[in-house]
């Protein structure tokens, strides 16, 4: 069953939050580092995507443990695997194969559960791509408004490695995410559809899933939602969304924006709350599930799932909720105006 058979029968689960997850091992500068990277001249812990390499039995396990979860999507662990992110470790060149080793811990987790479950439906890899540390449609220094860290062309190149490696890889669909800059993911589009127009392979799917900020409404660039799903339309996405910034109960009036303007598939996948004082997330997981059966019932969404903050817990209780919930049904588009 393809991902849009899928999304026809039922509302499709993401997995949650890596971070939260990858924290709990509590892992050490030498935990990171591995046995190749022992002797690195800079400190890399903190750069969870080189886990892939260095620790993958922790990434595919925690993997599975969405999987057991009910997640229907799992992400690979590439949020930063562009050469642009990793220069902050000067490790440009790992980018290739970071996204490549990434989708095989996807693959391995999916395997294992599915040895467990044989009879279980069909799950999907997500390959993940960030929005990078430096933006086009904004300037690093207060003091010049007009300059810019990085060109197009350059962020175009940077994604085009990361696709790459993630379509070698064996991912599923390809997930454009926590978008504050629309111009970096019309960057990312772009090098999506020349990847596929080049090789010749057929197109993936692509899912694209913005972030509103605060209260304004508006992306970190400043566009509204319905701005942005228009900026975004063209790439016909097989599905858009919001993740990051806002927990459930402040995202709840975009989303239901969202499901009322855009033509294809909506997703959501919020935090787990808004995190307190200490950057910590205590919304529970029944909470965080309460707000999402909501939306269900509501018709705003046909993807759910979690970011910061969010666990195997959280996802649980979101797949139990939406589980015999019917999923949003797409509008139908007069295409002769």
């Amino acid at each position: 069953m393809s991902i849009k058979e899928a999304l026809q029968e039922r509302i499709l689960v993401i997995d949650g939050a890596m971070g939260t997850m990858i924290q709990r091992h509590k892992l050490t500068e030498a935990d990171y580092r591995g046995t190749r990277f022992a002797n690195w001249h800079s400190d890399v812990k903190g750069n969870n995507d080189l886990l892939c390499i260095t620790q993958p039995a922790i990434i595919t396990g925690i993997h599975l443990q969405y999987l057991e979860a009910g997640a229907d999507i799992i992400e690979t662990n590439t949020f930063s695997s562009t050469s642009i992110a990793m220069a902050d470790y000067d490790m440009q060149e790992l980018a290739y194969e970071l996204n490549v080793a990434a989708a095989k811990c996807v693959r391995d987790a999916i395997d294992q559960y599915k040895a467990k479950h044989p009879n279980s439906k069909e799950k999907f890899i997500a390959g993940s791509i960030g929005p990078l540390n430096k933006t086009l449609s904004l300037s690093p220094d207060v003091n010049n408004p007009g300059f810019r860290a990085v060109t197009f062309d350059e962020v175009v190149v940077a994604y085009t490695e990361q696709i790459r490696g993630l379509v070698d890889g064996g991912v599923d669909i390809i997930l454009v995410e926590t978008i504050f800059d629309t111009l970096n993911a019309k960057a990312a589009i772009f090098a999506i559809k020349e990847y596929f127009r080049k090789t010749g392979q057929p197109e993936l799917p692509i899912m694209i899933s913005g972030t509103i900020t605060d209260a304004s409404g508006r992306t970190l660039s400043g566009q509204t939602l319905e701005a942005f799903y228009t900026s975004v339309a063209h790439a016909k996405p097989l599905s858009v969304g919001l993740n990051c910034a806002l927990g459930a109960q402040e995202m709840r009036a975009h989303i239901e924006e969202l499901s009322q303007i855009a033509t294809c598939y909506t997703s959501a996948y919020p935090n787990a709350g808004l995190p307190n004082a200490m950057g910590e997330y205590d919304e529970a997981p029944h909470q965080t599930a309460h707000f999402i059966e909501e939306w269900a019932k509501n018709k705003f969404v046909n993807i759910v799932g979690g970011c910061c903050g969010t666990t195997p817990d959280h996802i649980k209780h979101m797949a139990d909720n939406v589980r015999s919930i019917q999923p949003r049904t797409l509008p139908i588009v007069d295409k002769t105006i």
